[in-house]
């Protein structure tokens, strides 16, 4: 006999929401909110919104209860489980995340269904959780993070590091349901002995921001190292593989770049070292601290090398915006940031980015012909290398090692 399938919703389709439903629809009844259309009927269409080829895969070939719309009232009432995928971002001015979004969205759950169980997937600040739940009223709230890379999603959450899901372990529905919830999650994976941990909400959340910190702490570390040997006239790469042929470091997350960025790693250090304002800290305010220093070497390392052939203002060419090289979002990359240092310099930045149709992105002139673009630029940087550029190698400037086409 089969199994009956429940209800699930997942607000936001964006790249942890959208592979948390494909993930869940191969067994569920998956409903998808968003509010934008575009992306409601290319998901109804069975076509993925976002550059991820296993998404697609799954989207195109794959029997799934997979439904998304723009109603509320359709996509909440009666759902066991509503999976919260939105948008957290880093308030500068608060010094923390934006959580705007999430409150209206669990004011209008409660509408609409008072029983499910409210899933934050959203990277939220240690103690939100505990928070929601008291300004709310609404007990079933449980938080389980999201391990994700960029372009990698689905095949992240079919082969997870691990599941863990914060909860309120004195309420017993809560965490029975957080139990069903966890294992859902691992029904549908293909990897069937992944580790499950349960926690308080709080440690969740602080697992979340530590792991992501690490990361952009390993980056900041690696780009330093490469700072240096430049300066000196030594081999990078050769020290990089020397420390990492140490099985304690290990040879990932090590690769030099323009410093770390996309959406989760500047925003998630940002709001710790929020979270440490009490606390007496060094470490985690100075791997903020590392990255900007890192955007601010390589603005200057470019500067000098484009002033050095031209006596004139340098025209200095961005090679495509994105952290990845299969990657289409370009969301927080490190290299707008030394865009907007190259200009304050004297420099004249123009872009080639084969997403961007318009004629300007963020007032920077974007040329859409490679051999134009090639031509105007004095000094061409590129976060990760391109054999597209190999005519042009005398002008191109990368700290990317590791990098094959």
């Amino acid at each position: 006999m089969a199994k009956e399938k429940i209800k699930i919703t997942v607000v936001g389709i964006g790249y942890v929401g959208l592979s948390m439903a494909v993930l869940l629809a191969q067994n569920n009844d998956v409903i998808a909110l968003d509010i934008l259309q575009d992306r409601v009927n290319q998901l109804n269409n069975k076509i993925s919104p976002l550059k991820d080829k296993e998404l697609q895969e799954y989207l195109s070939k794959k029997k799934l209860s997979l439904t998304a719309t723009t109603d509320e009232k359709a996509a909440f009432t009666n759902a066991e489980f509503i999976i919260l995928a939105l948008p957290t971002n880093f308030d500068e001015k608060k010094d923390k995340y934006d959580i705007t979004t999430i409150e209206k969205v669990i004011t209008t759950i409660s509408k609409y269904n008072k029983d499910a169980v409210i899933v934050i997937k959203s990277t939220v600040g240690i103690g939100y959780t505990r928070r929601a739940i008291r300004l709310s009223g609404n007990k079933n709230i449980i938080f389980s993070p999201e391990f994700l890379r960029e372009g990698k999603g689905l095949y992240d959450n079919l082969h997870p590091s691990r599941i863990i899901v914060g909860y309120d372990a004195k309420d017993e529905f809560v965490a029975k349901q957080s139990v069903k919830f966890a294992n859902l999650l691992v029904a549908a994976a293909l990897d069937k002995d992944v580790k499950v941990k349960f926690m308080s909400a709080d440690e969740a959340e602080a697992v979340k921001l530590f792991s992501n910190t690490y990361l952009a702490m390993r980056v900041a570390y690696f780009n330093e190292l490469d700072t240096y040997a430049e300066n000196y006239g030594l081999d990078t790469k050769n020290i990089i593989m020397g420390v990492c042929d140490d099985m304690r470091v290990g040879a990932h997350y090590n690769n030099p770049s323009f410093g770390y960025g996309g959406y989760c790693l500047p925003k998630d250090t940002k709001q710790l070292r929020h979270n440490f304002r009490e606390i007496k800290s060094d470490l985690i305010g100075a791997i903020v601290n590392a990255n900007v220093t890192r955007k601010e070497y390589i603005a200057d390392t470019a500067f000098k090398l484009a002033k050095a052939k031209t006596k004139t203002a340098p025209v200095i060419g961005i090679y495509k915006l994105a952290m990845k090289a299969d990657s289409d979002n370009f969301r927080s990359s490190a290299i707008q940031d030394v865009m907007q240092k190259l200009c304050e310099k004297g420099a004249k930045v123009v872009i080639y980015e084969p997403t961007i149709s318009e004629s300007e992105f963020h007032g920077f002139p974007v040329i859409h012909d490679l051999a134009e673009f090639k031509t105007k630029s004095c000094v061409i940087l590129t976060n990760r290398k391109s054999n597209e550029l190999a005519d042009v190698d005398e002008k191109v400037y990368t700290r990317d090692i590791f990098t094959r086409d």
